[in-house]
């Protein structure tokens, strides 16, 4: 016990040094490492849904989108500008404090999941994956298309000038100063991010290890055994939807504040696959797992920047640097999912499946 206890402080202290040494070489480098951190978050948010109660959700990316949106609407001048009763009713402009727009986004990004897991709670497999895919795209063509008659979101040109985050009279958006020592504001973002994930992680464990974890496994288990057992199925999934939701509404409000800039194209389908794959990946249900492939996919993809250039370069600019990079993720991911079927770090094996122990 005392040896995990050291690892962990030993771990936490390399985690909140690293962007002070990685802003050395670049601010770019450590907007990296904040931007998989909200991966992470991510994540975990939809190992809860594939996970633990194995209901495949291709339109996680909505979650996502409606947590941006909101925190972009409630922090930025655009229903200010647009409405005049609300210009009329806040004078000094809309700056929504993020105590009140987070827990908001969160709130109705849970509404949203379970808006979607009621009208699917009969359905498994391919066909729910299929309406969950088709709910992420009604959400991304919902944001591009709520422009007329009553310019709401302003469409596919996005919404700017989004406030940064600002707590305890810190503002996110400003090199914060202690003396000689100046820390820039993707540093503290990614603070922020990682005291998410660390409470994300710790939120996650414990529903694993609880009633509610162990029921969601049964579902996705044997969700027939499940019901036999007494297990209320519909509860549960819905649950399941609306807490793994919450999560992505979380996220889209700090991709929000840290983008200053939401659009719809930033929640594509490409960016729920994304997501799916690093729970794959990684390895579903396990939460050191869905980190790592979190992790590895998040940093993937501007890590091969490297590479796809001089091979651009090698042929003569024959190749698209952006395909050529996009090509390599695949095979990257082929290659893994051949000799790791079960994912990088995938759960301990139960029951039938688990290793007989050795004869004595």
């Amino acid at each position: 016990m005392k040896n995990k206890l050291i690892l962990f402080v030993v771990c936490a202290l390399l985690l909140i040094a690293a962007p002070l040494f990685v802003q050395q070489f670049g601010h770019a480098w450590v907007r990296i490492m904040a931007t998989a951190l909200l991966y992470v978050l991510l994540a975990l948010g939809l190992n809860l849904i594939v996970g633990f109660a194995g209901l495949l959700d291709l339109g996680y990316v909505a979650f996502y989108a409606v947590g941006a949106y909101m925190y972009a609407l409630l922090a930025s001048p655009h229903l200010f500008e647009t409405f005049p009763a609300i210009k009329a009713m806040f004078p000094n402009g809309l700056h929504t404090p993020i105590w009140l727009v987070v827990p908001l986004a969160a709130g109705l990004a849970a509404l949203a999941g379970v808006l979607l897991g009621t009208p699917v709670l009969k359905l498994r497999g391919d066909y729910l994956a299929i309406v969950t895919l088709g709910f992420g795209e009604i959400i991304r063509v919902f944001m591009n298309n709520l422009e007329h008659p009553v310019n709401i979101t302003n469409g596919p040109r996005g919404l700017d000038r989004i406030d940064p985050m600002r707590m305890f009279g810190l503002d996110f958006g400003k090199t914060l100063a202690i003396g000689d020592l100046k820390i820039p504001s993707v540093t503290l973002y990614y603070w922020l991010f990682l005291g998410l994930v660390v409470f994300s992680v710790v939120i996650c464990h414990r529903l694993e290890l609880s009633r509610i974890g162990r029921a969601w496994m049964a579902i996705r288990e044997d969700e027939i055994a499940a019901k036999a057992m007494g297990i209320n199925t519909r509860n549960m999934k819905l649950l399941a939807f609306g807490m793994g939701a919450t999560f992505g509404g979380v996220a889209g409000s700090m991709f929000a504040a840290f983008q200053g800039f939401v659009s719809p194209e930033s929640f594509s389908l490409m960016e729920s696959v994304m997501i799916v794959a690093m729970v794959v990946l990684g390895g579903m249900g396990h939460l050191p797992g869905v980190i790592l492939g979190a992790l590895l996919l998040a940093a993937l993809p501007e890590v091969l920047r490297y590479v796809a250039g001089p091979l651009q370069q090698m042929t003569d600019g024959r190749l698209d640097a952006s395909i050529l990079r996009q090509l390599l993720i695949a095979l990257a991911m082929i290659v893994i999912m051949l000799l790791r079927p079960r994912g990088l770090w995938p759960p301990a094996e139960h029951g039938k499946a688990a290793p007989a122990p050795a004869a004595r």
